[in-house]
């Protein structure tokens, strides 16, 4: 699938938000709307290796669970999620969040998803409606996490490991 890429501006110095995003245990908080049931992958869940395991709400969709980790951290500016989902995790996912500083101590977030399907019918899934829903749902993403992190307000529940 081609990048699907969503931006919004938050009123809150880089830094702060740059530290949000860094805790895979904070991703439920403002995804929980199409990505469910968050299972971390390591008792670390900030930084480099840090991961989790979710479900996608998507509309026919049997192979929903999909799985990321951190793979590259750059303060305060960039982080780079892989993983795998789909039918016997085939389908590669890369995300990126990009942070940049704007006026008045405001950082404009910039989220970009892309899919790599393993098999041609995995490719033909994705085609009927998955980037329009995903862009809508990355959307609303993103006006969550703005108003959590500047009013405090719609914050969901956190992921934890499994059994605790």
């Amino acid at each position: 699938m081609d990048p699907v890429t969503v931006t919004t501006t938050i009123d809150r110095p880089r830094e702060e938000v740059f530290a949000y995003l860094l805790d895979v245990a904070n991703r439920p908080e403002y995804t929980d709307h199409y990505l469910v049931d968050w299972r971390l992958t390591r008792e670390q869940t900030v930084g480099r290796g840090a991961g989790a395991r979710f479900r996608f709400k998507a509309p026919l969709n049997r192979f929903n669970w999909a799985d990321i980790t951190l793979i590259e951290v750059e303060a305060p500016r960039r982080i780079v999620e892989a993983g795998r989902g789909g039918k016997y995790n085939r389908t590669r996912l890369r995300a990126v969040y990009e942070l940049e500083q704007g006026s008045g101590g405001t950082t404009r977030v910039t989220y970009m998803l892309e899919t790599k399907p393993g098999k041609l019918s995995d490719a033909l899934m994705e085609k009927v409606g998955f980037r329009g829903w995903i862009k809508r749902k990355s959307s609303r993403a993103l006006r969550r996490l703005r108003s959590i992190l500047e009013d405090d307000e719609g914050r969901g529940a956190r992921a934890t490991i499994a059994g605790r």
